[in-house]
């Protein structure tokens, strides 16, 4: 029987159309050591090694419970035929998504080749990078993002190749966060380590021309594209478990574990690449600001975006 390194060396599908994995895609780049994906490198600004795998499981997870143990909202949640799943990481949502509707197709696409060897037949996995131009012959009815901030120089661009890439009447729907706590009572101050840490980072996304706050803007470019029927719905992730509704203490509770185990990923790279820090001090600036994460007087939260909308007929 192939081994797991085996079987994802092998080219995961067939034509000029998609991209095979070559050895020196799974071999990955080394920085400040984490590793990152090697296949168009440097796009992406987060790890693909193990911790942050570990992270991406528990975001899904985090994602089922805020949306009620619903993988997505939009009417093709179920009932598509050709789905592709935009970033997929892990694999987690294509995995849940193919379990669950085995009479639909399900493609997921992402730069690092992460994704388990065994899948449910009627999935696939494959390494592309779509910023540059779609070659799929074959169009969707379902296309799919989550958590692509800082992914993209100009997501409208990609909205408007998903756009093309549906059949009429087909949809896309975006899930994202905006990766900067927001607070409505000020017990979260400019001044605290977390805010300065994500400020960091956000201007580190911006001179790297990938901004990170781009999920309020969603509705607007899918219209702009032409989708029809556009929907925006919001919801919140507290920094840890200081709501006293038992609901958003759980999702605090996820929250807090998410961050506190993915904060140096998170934060290593953009710091690096984006303002020039040295490692040191990058992780500095995550040491000061983990231990605020844990802080219940703090009452923040991580805003949280959900756009669909559909290709007119």
């Amino acid at each position: 029987m192939a081994s797991q390194e085996d079987a994802a060396a092998e080219p995961l599908h067939t034509g000029s159309s998609l991209t095979s994995i070559r050895s020196s895609i799974l071999q990955h780049q080394f920085e400040n050591g984490r590793t990152y994906h090697s296949f168009s490198a440097g796009k992406y600004a987060y790890p693909n090694d193990e911790r942050e795998a570990e992270r991406l499981d528990m975001q899904h997870y985090i994602f089922l419970l805020t949306l009620r143990g619903e993988i997505a909202l939009s009417p093709k949640a179920s009932g598509a035929k050709r789905v592709l799943d935009i970033g997929t990481g892990t694999g987690a949502w294509a995995i849940d998504y193919a379990d669950a509707h085995p009479e639909a197709e399900v493609i997921g696409v992402d730069l690092s080749p992460i994704q388990p060897a065994w899948v449910p037949p009627n999935l696939q996995f494959e390494i592309d990078d779509v910023e540059q131009d779609w070659t799929w012959t074959k169009s969707f009815d379902y296309i799919f993002s989550r958590a692509m901030a800082g992914s993209f120089t100009d997501p409208g661009a990609v909205v408007e190749k998903a756009f093309h890439a549906l059949e009429p009447g087909g949809v896309l729907e975006m899930q994202d966060f905006i990766c900067r706590y927001w607070c409505d009572d000020g017990t979260l101050t400019a001044e605290s380590p977390i805010s300065k840490l994500s400020d960091a980072c956000f201007e580190a996304a911006e001179n790297m021309g990938r901004p990170l706050d781009l999920a309020p803007t969603y509705k607007g470019l899918l219209e702009k594209a032409g989708f029809v029927d556009v929907v925006e719905k919001r919801f919140k992730w507290p920094l840890n478990p200081w709501p006293k509704d038992p609901y958003y203490k759980e999702l605090g509770k996820w929250t807090l574990a998410m961050m506190d185990g993915g904060l140096e990923g998170l934060s290593l790279a953009l710091l690096t690449r984006g303002l020039g820090w040295s490692p040191e001090k990058a992780l500095m600036a995550v040491a000061e600001a983990r231990p605020l994460m844990k802080d219940r007087n703090i009452h923040a939260y991580l805003p949280i975006f959900v756009v669909y909308g559909r290709k007119p007929e």
